[in-house]
């Protein structure tokens, strides 16, 4: 088959055309990049063109990262099947025009995705950890409340994107069951696992090549001596061993990473991506800036309205110059249009290991259960009903989702918790949520921790604002 022949398939067919034949997958790849390319490059009124430039480059580089893997022998024919079919062909494009239908015909949003925490426990003990989970306390999703919930997105919202998080995903068991029972029941989604990385023996990595429908974001803080200094000693090289089994199975994997004040300028270097891309060959990267509620409560490892500022710039360079995706859930919110909590079109909901929902991983307050839905006879559809969610969304919308590029404020700064402290505690205050555990009890009582991140937001913004408006004008 020639160029022009290739040029005339649609994206998918494309993707299934490279997993097949080497030659083909070179023809192919230039083709797919000028399709993506032309996809970002429309003109509306309620993008910025450095934020559909960054749209570009992120399927561009993964595009280029798949390519390069699949060259290196490094992708299973089943993964990379379940790749295209899956990821590209489900996650991308089915389920999107039902979603875009329903918020046209009834101004209802429905989220691409959910994140789950089915176990509370874990085998490691990380300052700061989100989950703030302890020895003895290893609450746990049910086995059928699990695959409930994963079979009602599908059904529901068309959602077939499902994240994993813990605790130690890999511990979760109920009922003769484990993750991989739910890998294998649910084989037409696509799943990103968060893990410490340690419990991914051979026979793991074996198994997640076979089932072929999931990727571990493995979980880093730097090299050995932040890692282990964060997580553990010996951590980081059972970490290195874990790599090395993903790669000899074929099964593509990422990194997690969570900056502080004691890492920030570390894990933007380029000596960290060349060690993480380019000697471990991972995927794509995900960081995350410490969030001060989880675990021991420490503004003291927020990264520094400076360093953030430094972490942005080096971020836009190693994702649009240097080609790999190492995307930073804060800094890089223009990719998402901002805040993606509380269901947002396009965005997601977080359900953890009591059932509890909450807007997302790191807002710890729930508005309504899961479990207690079900037990009611309601579904999924009757969470995206809280009016908590309701309000966070409206306050998504008035900050710029949705609407035009003259009304659109600071994407750089979309976190409502974290960026908009004050708004975020105004509209929680508002309704009786049940705080997840003891510290996000604390932490929502706690008039000094309000008031010092409402600071914090301040500062930040009298650096990250001017820069908004440098990078994203309508030039």
């Amino acid at each position: 088959m020639n160029t022009k022949d290739l040029a005339k398939l649609g994206i998918t067919e494309l993707c299934m055309m490279m997993i097949n034949n080497s030659s083909v997958r070179k023809m192919a790849i230039p083709i797919i990049d000028n399709k993506i390319r032309k996809a970002n490059t429309y003109d509306d009124e309620t993008t910025f063109s450095a934020e559909k430039y960054a749209h570009y480059c992120f399927f561009r580089n993964l595009l280029r990262t798949l390519g390069k893997r699949m060259d290196e022998k490094l992708l299973t024919k089943e993964i990379q099947r379940k790749i295209v079919k899956n990821f590209v062909g489900n996650v991308m494009f089915n389920g999107k025009d039902k979603r875009d239908q329903a918020f046209e015909q009834e101004s209802r949003e429905i989220p691409s995705f959910i994140t789950i925490s089915p176990t509370q426990k874990c085998n490691l003990k990380c300052k700061g950890c989100y989950a703030a989970s302890h020895k003895g306390s290893f609450a746990k999703l049910d086995w059928e409340t699990f695959d409930r919930i994963l079979t009602e997105k599908k059904e529901l919202w068309q959602s077939y994107f499902t994240v994993i998080s813990g605790g130690e995903p890999f511990l979760w068991s109920d009922k003769g069951k484990n993750l991989f029972d739910v890998l294998e029941k649910h084989n037409d989604q696509f799943f990103l696992i968060y893990t410490n990385g340690t419990p991914i023996s051979k026979e793991n990595a074996k198994r997640l090549a076979e089932l072929g429908n999931a990727t571990p974001a493995i979980s880093v803080e730097g090299f050995k001596k932040e890692t282990d200094e964060r997580r553990g000693k010996g951590v980081f090289e059972k970490i290195l061993e874990s790599m090395v089994n993903l790669r000899d199975y074929g099964v593509p994997f990422g990194i997690s990473v969570t900056a502080t004040q004691k890492n920030a300028e570390l894990v933007v270097s380029d000596e960290f991506i060349d060690f993480y891309f380019e000697k471990q060959k991972a995927v794509y990267g995900w960081l995350f800036q410490y969030m001060p509620i989880g675990r021991g409560i420490d503004l003291e490892y927020l990264v520094t309205p400076e360093q953030r500022l430094h972490m942005y710039q080096r971020g836009r360079l190693i994702n649009e110059v240097r080609g790999y995706n190492y995307i930073d859930f804060w800094n890089n919110g223009y990719m998402s249009y901002g805040c993606i909590a509380a269901g947002r079109k396009g965005g997601y909901l977080y359900i953890e290991w009591n059932g509890n929902v909450t807007p997302c991983v790191f807002i710890p307050y729930s508005p309504v259960n899961i479990c207690d839905i079900y037990r009611n006879g309601g579904n999924l559809d009757v969470v995206l009903e809280s009016q908590y969610f309701s309000d966070i969304r409206n306050w998504q919308k008035s900050y710029g989702y949705l609407k035009n590029r003259a009304d659109v404020k600071n994407r750089i700064m979309p976190c409502f918790i974290r960026d908009h402290h004050q708004e975020f505690y105004e509209i929680t205050s508002k309704y009786p949520v049940k705080p997840i555990d003891e510290p996000a009890e604390k932490a929502l009582k706690s008039k000094e921790y309000h008031k010092q991140m409402i600071k914090y937001d301040e500062e930040l913004a009298k650096l990250l604002d001017p820069v908004w408006e440098k990078d994203f004008s309508n030039k």
